[in-house]
């Protein structure tokens, strides 16, 4: 027989919310340091070929 589940305080669903918003805020920061990195052309660890 199905069991309703204990509700979630807010403090934890609000540490939950915080962790989930910080990884996407690193990610973010990583694909623009490498944006910045590869159109200055100073990246040693991505290679791209560019057409001049």
């Amino acid at each position: 027989m199905a069991v309703p589940k204990k509700r979630t305080s807010i403090s934890k669903k609000k540490i939950r919310k915080n962790i989930w918003k910080r990884k996407g805020y690193w990610a973010a920061l990583k694909a623009f340091s490498l944006a910045k990195s590869l159109s200055t052309g100073s990246s040693k660890s991505f290679f791209c070929v560019t057409n001049k």
